[in-house]
């Protein structure tokens, strides 16, 4: 029984490596769209200042591309381990603690809510898209493609739950090495360190 499960696992290892690979490419490119609406703010504001006018749909633009970094990298987000938490006392948890408090969390809320927000966030989209929702501000843009983001964000964010849940599930069985749980902060920090050492070393 302990084997097919481990085969079953190990299979579903390789979905999670596609869906880890998809997610990660997908947020990089899409944090690039922070300095697109950098740029676009602050071009707003110097028209605004230097012309005296202003265009509503540059500005809900910036919304919308907030939006998206927002709910397409969250799945990267989680993906890197630094989604929010109490990091003072997830730290001081042992691994296997963190993971089990990972399955848990993954398995009973993460999961129950990403599909809530997929079967009302359909309809949310669906109803904007049949009638062409347009802004309630003059010269604003379509409703529609931004409510999309909720349904899109979401999937993939539920998407990137699953592998979670199997990664946390295969370090549980001994499949594979115990390193999702480690941070980028603590990677920056290890690397820190070293890199004193390497210099302390030299000096003396």
């Amino acid at each position: 029984m302990g084997g097919t499960f481990d085969e079953i696992l190990q299979a579903l290892l390789a979905v999670s490596r596609g869906i880890d690979a998809f997610n990660q490419r997908l947020g990089k490119w899409v944090s690039w769209l922070l300095l697109a609406m950098v740029l676009i703010s602050a071009t707003n504001a110097t028209v605004r200042k230097v012309f005296d006018t202003s265009s509503n749909a540059w500005l809900e633009l910036q919304w919308v591309l907030f939006s998206m970094v927002f709910l397409l990298c969250s799945p990267w987000t989680l993906l890197v381990n630094e989604h929010i938490r109490i990091d003072i006392v997830n730290n001081a948890l042992p691994k296997r603690v963190r993971n089990i408090i990972d399955v848990v969390g993954h398995a009973l809320f993460l999961l129950p809510l990403t599909l809530l927000m997929i079967v009302t966030g359909l309809p949310f989209f669906l109803r904007s898209y049949e009638i062409n929702e347009q802004s309630m501000n003059a010269g604003g843009l379509p409703q529609w493609p931004a409510k999309s983001l909720v349904l899109l964000g979401f999937s993939l964010l539920f998407l990137q739950g699953i592998s979670e849940l199997v990664k946390r599930v295969a370090i549980m069985r001994g499949l594979i090495p115990d390193t999702a749980t480690v941070t980028a902060h603590e990677v920056v920090v290890e690397e820190a360190k070293r890199l004193i050492e390497d210099i302390t070393a030299e000096t003396h």
